[in-house]
């Protein structure tokens, strides 16, 4: 499920008559800082940013603004004492004097420096007109660094983008001239930060299936994911086609990703109180149930019955990328309620998936996989926040699931439900434990035959580390792009292709309109009046930030059912002409529903606003 993110942009570009600045306003390469005089960090950077001058020249312009360590009144009084140079000589011989001191920041180094400067000490109780436009000078850089999301000093830029790698020669220099890899890595990154990105992706991976089906190596790409694959070991062995591994093997990473959402929304996040959970189940539940009576209705007894799942789900990645890329036309409180409805959404999808798509049942393997999960219970009810156990014991519960009878991808499921959520009770001195290590490390530095951080402190840090963030964090944050950028694509790239001939279309209309019907017009007809009954009974407070017009634009966006539909579609119908015709009308029932959301949402604003008034 995609996570909007912060931007990584500076808010705005250096200005060589406004900003501090060092080099050519021409130059090929600008590295804004934002740094603190009380900074170790800042003054252990400052020599790495020496060297980079001096290897790059008149290539480089170099910009520091002033982000003074809040809490701190000698760094804000500091940041405010250079800001009363003459000119721009006397600033940098006051900012270097700063920079280049031993020891924490004094009251004696602003002496100094205030001396040199000609100046006396800045004084809050005396309104001086020079000390007022100091301040105003320093509050806007402080502002400037607060929109560009710079968490921590120093926080570096490179011609506009912020930089997060490592401060050592090789890396720092690669980012400043823009080797073809980190360049590559930037792209990526750039994309990955793009909102509906993972809808993009998706959406391509699609149209790559469904051109190469139907196109001269359609039977080539066919039999290629008939291909088995197989691990063996002495005289066992475990073999599955390319088909299987990515639907039962990889899709567990997706359903993996799915369950720690669930779990974090339920635990820390939007639906955490009974309150704030009550329209999106609402709406969530009768935008499940409707589509499937629907379907039920037009499809009599007999091998297409068993279809009703299909038009039940919703595509988070799809519906979120057309409510980011329609920005400000949708409230933020409707985004809120969709991510919360398709979470309530995905919870019914695997619920269905488990009881009514799963194999027959193998009692044996499913004692093993109730083994594990109370191995796994054990571990969360310990507290342990090392991730390595849970993903041994989550292989091998996959293993047992898919020998079970169940759908292997539940494996998924069942470890993101006892994987901890919460981050550890004493958050302040695990902080200040690392400050301490890394103030004496760094103390040691300079130290004869040494060249870093001793081991014991580097496993002190590991440890500290393992435990400022709860394992599910920890798993989203590695396994979510992975997710959104590898699997999905994947998954699409080998379900979606379907080759559009007159034996998937001939015979198959029924079965075609029952799914377009149960997403297009099942989905916002069922999450609608769901939740208005709920409104209505008194169980749910619909939020005054949007419209009823605007949630019924909002369910008809719910009616792209891509992934999971057509999942559910791959295991309810066996035959493959069968398939073919569900994915066909799975495509096109999507296609209408955004369509039909958008055209809702585009104006409903305004008609709101028109309404109000």
């Amino acid at each position: 499920m995609p996570q909007l993110k912060l931007s990584n942009k500076l808010d705005r570009p250096a200005d060589s008559h406004y900003d501090h600045t060092l080099g050519p306003a021409n130059a090929q390469i600008t590295l804004v800082e934002y740094g603190s005089y009380a900074c170790p960090y800042c003054r252990a950077a400052n020599e790495r940013i020496i060297q980079v001058r001096d290897q790059l020249g008149d290539r480089l312009r170099y910009v520091f603004r002033h982000y003074p360590l809040t809490g701190s009144d000698i760094a804000l009084r500091a940041a405010e004492l250079v800001e009363h140079a003459k000119d721009a000589k006397s600033f940098w011989d006051a900012h270097i004097a700063l920079m280049t001191r031993s020891g924490t920041l004094t009251e004696e180094d602003l002496i100094a420096v205030g001396r040199d400067l000609g100046v006396p000490l800045p004084d809050a109780s005396k309104a001086r007109e020079a000390d007022e436009r100091a301040r105003a000078r320093v509050q806007a850089d402080v502002n400037s660094a607060k929109a560009s999301h710079a968490l921590v000093t120093p926080t570096f830029f490179i011609n506009g983008r912020r930089y997060d790698d490592p401060w050592d020669e090789s890396s720092f220099t690669d980012a400043m001239l823009g080797a073809p890899g980190h360049r590559l890595r930037e792209v990526a990154l750039d994309f990955a930060g793009w909102a509906p990105s993972a809808g993009v992706l998706l959406l391509l991976a699609t149209l790559l299936a469904v051109g190469l089906t139907n196109s001269s190596v359609g039977a080539g790409f066919a039999m290629l994911w008939g291909q088995y694959l197989s691990i063996s070991l002495g005289g066992a062995g475990f073999s599955m086609s390319l088909l299987h591994w990515v639907n039962d093997g990889l899709l567990t990473i997706f359903f993996l990703v799915v369950g720690l959402e669930i779990k974090r929304e339920f635990t820390v996040g939007h639906l955490s109180s009974a309150r704030a959970r009550a329209l999106p189940v609402a709406a969530a539940v009768g935008g499940m149930v409707v589509p499937a009576i629907l379907y039920s209705l037009l499809i009599p007894a007999g091998a297409w019955s068993h279809g009703w799942g299909v038009p039940m789900a919703t595509d988070t990645a799809f519906a979120v990328a057309l409510i980011v890329m329609m920005g400000n036309r949708v409230p933020a409180e409707l985004r809120v309620f969709l991510t919360a409805a398709a979470i309530v959404d995905d919870i019914g999808a695997i619920i269905v998936v488990a009881i009514f798509y799963s194999g027959t049942m193998n009692f044996g393997y499913l004692a093993g996989a109730a083994a594990i999960v109370a191995a796994l219970a054990t571990l969360n009810r310990s507290h342990i926040y090392s991730v390595t156990p849970y993903i041994f014991l989550g292989v091998l519960l996959w293993a047992c699931v898919l020998a079970s009878g169940l759908h292997a991808t539940m494996a998924g499921v069942i470890l993101a439900l006892f994987i901890p959520t919460r981050p550890p009770p004493n958050l302040k001195a695990l902080m200040v434990q690392a400050d301490v290590i890394l103030a004496s490390e760094a103390r040691r530095s300079g130290e004869v035959l040494r060249h870093g951080p001793s081991l014991p402190a580097m496993r002190a840090l590991d440890a500290i580390h393992d435990r400022l963030e709860s394992p599910a964090d920890r798993l989203l944050r590695n396994a979510g792009g992975r997710s959104s950028y590898v699997v999905l694509p994947l998954f699409a790239l080998a379900n979606a292709g379907v080759a559009i001939t007159t034996d998937a279309l001939s015979g198959h209309e029924p079965l075609m309109l029952a799914i377009i019907a149960g997403l297009m017009i099942g989905k916002p007809l069922g999450l609608v009046s769901a939740s208005a009954i709920a409104v209505r009974l008194g169980i749910a407070t619909k939020p005054d930030g949007y419209s009823w017009r605007q949630l019924a634009g909002v369910g008809a966006l719910a009616g792209i059912g891509f992934t999971m539909s057509l999942f559910i579609a791959s295991q309810a119908f066996p035959v493959e002409t069968d398939f073919a015709a569900a994915k066909i009308a799975v495509f096109t029932g999507s296609i209408a529903s955004a369509v039909l959301g958008v055209a809702i949402l585009w104006n409903a604003d305004s008609h709101r606003v028109r309404n109000d008034d």
